[in-house]
């Protein structure tokens, strides 16, 4: 196994040091395998699309609208 370091910022540190029973190194594990499994995922997604950077554009500023409107609704 590959020993690796990561900077995580002070507060973040003292929260995680007031559990000590949790292995944060599997945690950081998990949470590496469940990012590239996503990104894995997204990538064949991808490799099968006909969608074009245009189409994505337009299709999320309509998704934008429609999420505006419907939380606009909800106030």
């Amino acid at each position: 196994m590959v020993t690796m370091t990561l900077a995580v910022p002070g507060e973040l540190r003292h929260k995680m040091e007031s559990f000590p029973e949790i292995n944060w190194s599997e945690v950081a594990r998990q949470a590496f395998n469940q990012k590239i499994g996503d990104l894995e995922f997204l990538r064949k997604f991808k490799s099968k699309s006909t969608l074009t950077e245009e189409d994505a554009l337009k299709l999320g500023a309509e998704v934008s609208k429609k999420v505006a409107a419907r939380h606009k609704k909800g106030n």
